[in-house]
Formats: structure tokens, C-alpha cells, sequence
């Protein structure tokens, strides 16, 4: 259940990713900085306090301090090392659970890697399941199986390698224990 080459490779460059946002918003941590806000006018072309009318938006210069932008970075910092940590031990769990992290934690910018999480988690249902996380190979166990229902005989989908023995469906043998004496009828 490991990290094949191609989802390890998509995994680094998530990470490599993360990385870099994380490069672009040092900046913000060593000196304070300014941002500008903008909103969307009222029906009467009218912008909140301390904003002001530019061309259809209202905008808002402020002065950010450092300590606005670290804990984001750390995020981006730590998830992002994390990532690359679980590629190069090629376990999808972890690279998955950082993905959809950082990408709710990012909003639009995380998109990317809510994509690469989702991915490894569909990939991983399809492994489970059929033994094969490619789209190609899912489908053609999954058409084995429905063609063998429709037959009425089954089909092992268990992934190649696993010796998984299953008994026959009958009955359970009676416990002593458990189950009631069955009472023999009087005839008269």
C-alpha cells in the first residue's frame, strides 16, 4: 500500500510546492509590510470605512507586522516537510492527510493539494478494492466482478499476493452452551 513511482514523483513536487510558497512569504517575516484589501462596492458605488473607491473596487492600504504572517508560514513550513518526509518513505497516509491540510488551510491557493490528496485516497480505495489504483486496471476487475454476478459465481478481487482463505457459508454448529434444548412433544 506504498507510494509507486508516479505518486511518489507528484508527491515530492506537492511538497517542492510548499516549499516555495513557503520561500515567498519569508519576506513578510523580516520586516513589516503592506497589504492592501479590497471589497466589493455597495449598490450605490459606496466602500466601507477606512476604505477608499478604486476604479470598481474598494481598496485598503494597512501596515502588517511580522508576527501577522508566522503562523501561516510555519504551517505551510512544517506540512510541507511533512509531505516530502512521507514521499520519500512512500506512505500515501501521511502524504495524503498533509495535502488536504494544507490545502483547506491555503483556501484557492491549496487546490493543488486537495487535488494530490484526493487522488492518493481514490488510489487507495481502488487498491484496496481491486488490487490495481490505475483507472485502467480498476475497471477491468470491476467488469470481471459484475460479469460474474450476473453469472452467479464469484470472483477472488483480493490484490495478487494475499492468500485469503474464506469457509463455506453454512450454519454455525449448535453451542451447548447457548442454545436451548429443543422439548419432545407428548402424544396422547
Amino acid at each position: 500500500m506504498g507510494l509507486d513511482s508516479i505518486e511518489r514523483g507528484i508527491s515530492l513536487f506537492a511538497g517542492a510546492i510548499a516549499m516555495i510558497l513557503a520561500a515567498v512569504l519569508s519576506p513578510h517575516l523580516l520586516k513589516a509590510t503592506w497589504v492592501t484589501d479590497s471589497a466589493k462596492p455597495s449598490k450605490l458605488k459606496t466602500c466601507a470605512a477606512g476604505f477608499h473607491l478604486v476604479l470598481s473596487l474598494c481598496e485598503r492600504h494597512r501596515l502588517t507586522h511580522p508576527s501577522d504572517w508566522l503562523p501561516q508560514f510555519l504551517e505551510i513550513l512544517i506540512v510541507g516537510l511533512a509531505i516530502i518526509f512521507f514521499a520519500l518513505r512512500r506512505k500515501r497516509a501521511g502524504v495524503a492527510v498533509g495535502g488536504l491540510l494544507l490545502g483547506l488551510a491555503l483556501g484557492s491557493v491549496g487546490l493543488p493539494f486537495l487535488f494530490v490528496g484526493g487522488w492518493l485516497i481514490i488510489r487507495a480505495l481502488r487498491l484496496q478494492k481491486y488490487g490495481d489504483a490505475s483507472f485502467r486496471g480498476s475497471s477491468i476487475k470491476a467488469r470481471e466482478v459484475a460479469k460474474a454476478r450476473r453469472e452467479g459465481r464469484t470472483v477472488d478481487t483480493s490484490p495478487p499476493g494475499n492468500s485469503i482463505t474464506t469457509k463455506s457459508a453454512s450454519a454455525p454448529a449448535p453451542s451447548k452452551r447457548y442454545t436451548p434444548k429443543k422439548r419432545t412433544r407428548k402424544t396422547r
